[in-house]
Order: structure tokens, then sequence, then C-alpha cells
């Protein structure tokens, strides 16, 4: 150590003098004992780097859910769908009943300025006839609204269009992973396929989704096709399976399902067998559960790296008992020459920062590289956040800090006439 004397000038020059040699002596003593301070910068590093990547990865996770919650498209939505018989009694009005069928929608569609879309769809499993067998999809009759009302995109060709319905055409839309799965990487637009023997020509293929319910899942894996062209081909009895209501705003929510039902029991002569379920409240529900779930896993996923900086701070520590002992006859000349007790105190708790500082650099570039290299791997993306970062540092240097005061303290109370023996 150079004399202390020459620094003795009040004001912050000899503050930042005092704490670029300690900080110079901490990268000595760092580099004289090279595999005590890998292992203890190690330890840090990993704690750190868990920090990042985890961030990292649960802000991306949080990012795709929110995105795939809007995909959902159920903010302001209601659904009509027929009810389950609850007794006897019930079944037997029911069958006096035809359900929901495409004779409702004159009624069910009449316009309301607080509707933004009705959106009627049947389905059925169905056989598509493909190369070397057969294979059973899910095939949905909609309307061409339904398409830009759920933000589906298209990814090849077109979507179904008010043409399609008027006409009735036989056109379908594919799924893209069934367009995968079965045609591999040919275009398959233009192509004709057969659904329970009837032709039908592909005009499009859905852009790929981020399945997050049944819907999605469904039409991900299926095939979409007008609905006029479903009752004509694929089901006679001209059936409808739910009608999905998009308003203007979700504070009509409630008045539009009494006036939804009230059409229903019009249209079917007084027989209650539909329902209708609130998506929007449905949607805020599956949030709250998956918010829970996040909140549970963050506390587990950062115990463990808590658990890591930890074992790296008990490094710190014995790194720096290690190093008081060793010199304590450097301790007492500096004490000796005029080193105050709060000087000394303050060189190595500097050095413990120096050590932590280390280690959390080598963490953050770690973990900074693990997640540009395999951010691509990830639907969600690993994109560093600059919040997690600044409490990956700030952890990192409480605990170096922390776990250095103890041998700074020792140090501190050395005897300067002990020492020097």
């Amino acid at each position: 150590m150079s004399d202390p004397d020459g620094l003795r000038s009040s004001g912050p020059v000899h503050g930042l003098a005092l704490a670029a040699e300690v900080a110079a002596v901490a990268l000595r003593e760092l580099w004289a004992h090279r595999l005590r301070s890998l292992v203890t910068l190690t330890l840090l590093m990993l704690g750190v780097f868990a920090l990042v990547v985890m961030g990292a990865l649960l802000n991306g996770v949080i990012s795709q859910v929110r995105a795939g919650f809007r995909g959902m498209c159920w903010n302001g939505a209601l659904v009509l769908r027929p009810r389950s018989t609850r007794t006897p009694v019930e079944q037997k009005r029911f069958l006096q009943s035809t359900g929901l069928s495409l004779a409702d929608l004159p009624r069910l569609t009449a316009p309301d300025p607080r509707v933004l879309a009705f959106l009627p769809r049947a389905r059925k499993r169905a056989d598509l006839r493909v190369p070397g067998g057969v294979l059973r999809v899910s095939v949905t009759g909609n309307a061409a609204a339904y398409l830009p009302a759920m933000h589906r995109r298209i990814a090849a060709g077109r979507g179904l269009t008010e043409v399609d319905q008027r006409r009735h055409n036989s056109v379908a839309v594919l799924g893209s992973f069934l367009a995968a799965r079965v045609l591999g990487g040919a275009d398959p637009v233009g192509r004709e396929i057969l659904l329970d023997g009837a032709p039908f020509r592909v005009v499009g293929v859905l852009a790929p989704l981020l399945v997050f319910n049944e819907d999605m899942w469904l039409d991900a894996n299926g095939v979409l096709v007008p609905l006029e062209a479903f009752a004509d081909r694929l089901d006679p009895r001209r059936g409808l399976t739910s009608m999905v209501v998009k308003l203007r705003a979700a504070r009509d929510l409630e008045d539009v399902s009494a006036l939804m039902l009230a059409r229903a029991r019009q249209a079917h002569r007084g027989i209650e067998d539909v329902e209708v379920k609130n998506l929007d409240a449905a949607s805020v529900r599956i949030r709250a559960g998956f918010q829970h779930e996040m909140r549970g896993w963050k506390r587990v996923l950062f115990s463990l790296a808590g658990i890591v900086l930890l074992v790296g701070g008990v490094g710190v520590l014995s790194a720096m008992l290690i190093s008081c002992a060793d010199r304590r006859f450097e301790i007492g000349l500096r004490k000796a020459l005029g080193a105050s007790d709060r000087e000394i105190l303050g060189q190595f708790l500097l050095e413990a920062a120096v050590l932590s500082t280390l280690g959390a650099l080598a963490g953050t570039c770690a973990g900074a590289a693990a997640c540009a290299a395999f951010s691509s791997r990830f639907t969600c993306g690993l994109t560093l956040d600059p919040l997690w970062l600044a409490t990956a540092w700030a952890v990192a240097l409480a605990l170096g800090l922390g776990f250095g005061l103890y041998p700074a303290l020792r140090a501190m109370r050395v005897s300067p006439m002990e020492a020097m023996r």
C-alpha cells in the first residue's frame, strides 16, 4: 500500500484517489488468489445470470400471454349457445324446439346499434382425404366477418368473403397447423380437398396462432368454410353450434345478453333452450388465474436464484476473511502511518463491492449472451429488461456489502502493535 498521508488532503479529490487505490488493491488481490476469486465470482455470476435470464423469460411469457388474450378477442363479447337440459320436464320441452339453426338468424341478427358484429358458426368432425389415407378434422362454418372480427390473419391466399356467403361457394381456409401437417411445405391455395366426400377449393391459409383456448386450437388445426356451404354440403340439419356477439362497448353486455335471450325465446316459441356466456368475464377470470400462477412461479424461480446469490455472498465473506487474515501486517502498517478505523472499514467494504461488481458484470454478460443465443428458440423471445438488470446488480452489491461488513469490522479493530509483531 502507498503511504496514505499523501492522500490526506480534504475534499472529494482525497475520496476519489483513495477509492481508486483501494479498487486497484482489490483487483491485485483477486489476481494474486485466482482460484479463490474464481470460485467466489462464479457463484455470484450464476446468481445474477439466473436472475437476468429468468427475468427475460418471464417477461417474454407475460407479454406473449397478454398478446394471446388480445388475440382471443373476448373483450366486449358474449356467446349464445344451446343449453343442456336439467330436468326430465325440460328434456321434453326442448324436443319441441329445433334448437339454434340458420332459420333463427333473421331474428337473432336484427341490427342493434350496440352490436359490432354477429358471428354465427356451426362445427362438426369430418373426414379429410389426404395422400395415404383419411384424416379426421374439425370443420367450422363461419360468417365472412369472423376472421377480421376475431383477428385471424391470412398467411397465404385470401379469407372468406361476403360473395362466398351469398353464392354458397364451396371454398375453404386451412388452419396453419393443419396445412403444415397435411401438405408440408407445399402451397395448398388452389387445391381441391374432400370433406366427407364433398369437394372444397382451398382459397387461403391462416397465419400461425398462439393457442390460448379451444376455438383458437380448432381454427389452427381445422378447416373454415362459409356457413351456407357448410349447411348445404355437410349438415342437412342446418344447425348452429353457437353465435358470438361482439359489442361496441363492454358496458352493454348485460343489456344485450337479455336482448339475445329474448330473441332466442321468441324464435323458439317461448322455449328457453339457449344460454348466454359472458366471454369478457371469463377472460377476466382466466387472466386472474394466469397472474396468480405467474406470481407463484416468480417466487419459486427467484428463490432459487436468491439461494445461489446467497451462497455467493458466503463466498465473499470467506474470501474477505481470508484476505483480512493474510493482510494483518499491511493493516497494522497503515494504521501506524495514520489511517483511521473509518478508512480501513471503507477499504474492505470497497474491496467487497469490487468483488460483487465483477461477479454481477460477468453474470450480466453471460445472461445477455444466453438471451441473444437462445431467443429465437422461444416463442415468447428473451429480451433483457433494465429493471431486472438493476435488481440483479442491486441484490449482488447488497449481498457483497452485507457479507463484507463483518471482515471489514474485524480489519478495522486490528491493533497496529499486535499486527506488526
